[in-house]
């Protein structure tokens, strides 16, 4: 006979029912002792369909045992665990407030393309904590219990209304996955997308699995979306391989310093991630007090009361929200409106909106980050025709912010001071056949001033093709003057020289790659365009331009 609310529950008297999940079904229950006293509960009743499955039962219950025994502020304590009627229960600590993949959904449709930066961190912070509790738990003896959550994901994060972060299922997380891959892959579809490289390979796991996790969770609290999406073997693929986009593309206000975070988190080599949960929470602390000292638990009560403030009123309940608040859940939602580029080209007057969350993995543009671990970025997704039209549009950025344009912007400012370097006096720069030679490079004096993104000295293969970093301008030009000339082979061999004899300077390998997408050598230009962003600083102005134009223009070849 199903279960109403009012019935009796063992020790329990079931209020509501809450929901029915992949293995248990949820109720708001209160236990109730002598004297009228009672205290509120969630009961996970085990679905009948699971009762004679002896082993997921078996390690339900060892689970269980050891979920029990957690007791800290950003763990859901699990109060009692028993069978009533010969159905399998848990009884967990009741927290007063909404799942944390509500919450998100919530403030996307409240005009917010994220959660607020601060709020995002401290969520992944107090998950950190909560984490770190259990991942070094002992038993009796003094020896490690090696609790791993394995299942960490915003269905197992509960927010409460007075601020509190609480994770939840941890004694059956383990049992859940379990039984899901080996009898029932319908039980953990989508989680896949939470899991570590480790875990999608199968192999034994440890506590830097939940650091990727949570580190998955924070991306998708900050940018709205996941950073990879697609069928299982697209994902496990992509993960593996560290092709994982920069937050910082998603949403341009991010911090540098918190995208570095994020990204240590998503390393897929897990010796070259954060070592445990308690030195990635340190990382985010260190963020979080830097940069909004002022930030407390409340700030998370305030905007779940905003949130649900509808879902309140229907319970009857009006919980309050300082002005001051929503002054500042105004500016938030201000910074999220999509930013308007500066205007060089038609391509780019357009509004550069923020890629919609519920874009899916055939549709969404591919981006250009640099995989954890390496030095090359990648660009995915991008055909050659799309390749052609970057070449045409960076040619165009070149043109803009180069020295000497008529009509055209200052240069960028270098991100260095400029730096004295000694030089050779140069062979001058011989053109190829049937190339008009241009105004002759004048002659440096023993030092020059290098207004250069890097420190780069000549080398001898820089003295010996006549090619130095001072000379970048005019470079460019003559590289230019060659293709209004139309002679593209003359102003590949000129750009490729200098990407041979000045390695190290990414202006030499943007060249080569707008060359190259001029003549639609789809693999050297993306191989040129990879090497110029590895190679350019972060916050180094052509970096931005580049990756803006390239995400821009995969958008559109991917909705074509």
């Amino acid at each position: 006979m199903a279960l109403q609310a009012g019935d009796v529950f063992g020790r329990y008297e079931l209020v509501s029912w809450l929901g029915r999940g992949g293995m248990a079904e949820t109720w708001r229950a209160q236990l109730v002792g002598d004297a009228g006293v009672t205290k509120p509960v969630l009961i996970k009743k085990v679905l009948p369909e699971y009762a004679n499955d002896e082993a997921f039962i078996s390690m339900f219950i060892s689970e269980a045992r050891i979920s029990a025994t957690l007791s800290h502020g950003n763990v859901a304590q699990v109060f009692d665990f028993g069978r009533v009627d010969g159905e399998y229960f848990l009884a967990m600590e009741f927290v007063d407030g909404q799942p944390l993949h509500r919450v998100l959904k919530r403030a996307m449709k409240s005009e917010l393309a994220g959660l607020p930066i601060p709020v995002a961190v401290f969520i992944a912070m107090e998950m950190c904590r909560g984490l770190h509790y259990a991942h070094t738990r002992m038993d009796s003896s003094g020896r490690p219990l090696g609790i791993v959550h394995r299942d960490i994901s915003p269905d197992n994060v509960l927010l409460g209304y007075e601020g509190q972060v609480k994770i939840v299922d941890f004694g059956i997380a383990k049992a859940q996955l379990l039984r899901g891959f080996k009898t029932a892959p319908g039980v953990v579809k989508g989680k896949y997308l939470f899991f570590s490289p480790e875990q999608a390979r199968g192999e034994e796991v440890d506590a830097r699995t939940d650091v990727w996790a949570t580190g998955v969770v924070l991306y998708e609290l900050l940018c709205g979306k996941l950073p990879v999406e697609g069928p299982p073997h697209v994902v496990m693929m992509r993960v593996a391989r560290g092709e994982i986009p920069m937050p910082q593309v998603l949403r341009p206000d991010l911090p540098q310093e918190l995208n570095d975070i994020v990204m240590k988190a998503l390393t897929p080599d897990r010796e070259q991630r954060f070592e445990s949960s308690h030195a990635f929470g340190d990382a985010l602390a260190g963020f979080l007090y830097s940069n909004f000292p002022r930030f407390s638990s409340m700030t998370i009560a305030h905007l779940l009361r905003v949130l649900f403030r509808g879902d309140l009123a229907q319970e009857g309940r009006e919980l309050s929200v300082p002005g001051s608040f929503l002054e500042e859940l105004k500016s938030w939602r201000a910074k999220t409106e999509p930013e308007e580029p500066a205007p060089s080209t038609e391509r780019q007057t357009r509004k550069l909106r923020p890629v919609s969350p519920h874009v899916t993995e055939t549709t969404q543009p591919r981006s250009i980050v640099a995989s954890p671990g390496t030095s090359r970025p990648l660009l995915y997704g991008l055909s050659a025709g799309v390749l052609l039209a970057v070449g045409a549009s960076l040619w165009l950025l070149m043109d803009t912010h180069s020295p000497g344009t008529t009509g055209g912007a200052p240069p960028p400012t270098p991100i260095r001071a400029p730096i004295a370097v000694e030089t050779r006096r140069p062979t001058p720069v011989v053109p190829p056949p049937s190339v008009t030679t241009p105004a002759p490079i004048a002659a440096p004096e023993d030092k020059v001033e290098v207004a250069s993104t890097t420190a780069v000295k000549p080398t001898a293969s820089s003295a010996k093709n006549g090619f130095r970093p001072e000379d970048i301008t005019n470079i460019q030009n003559q590289v230019r003057m060659l293709m209004r000339k139309r002679d593209t082979r003359g102003a590949l061999e000129m750009a490729q020289r200098c990407a041979d004899s000045l390695p190290k300077v990414p202006e030499c390998h943007l060249m080569l790659g707008v060359v190259h997408a001029k003549l639609g050598n789809v693999k050297m230009s993306e191989q040129s365009y990879g090497t110029f962003l590895a190679l350019a600083p972060e916050g180094y102005p052509k970096r931005d331009l580049v990756i803006r134009v390239l995400s821009d223009l995969a958008k559109q070849n991917s909705t074509q």
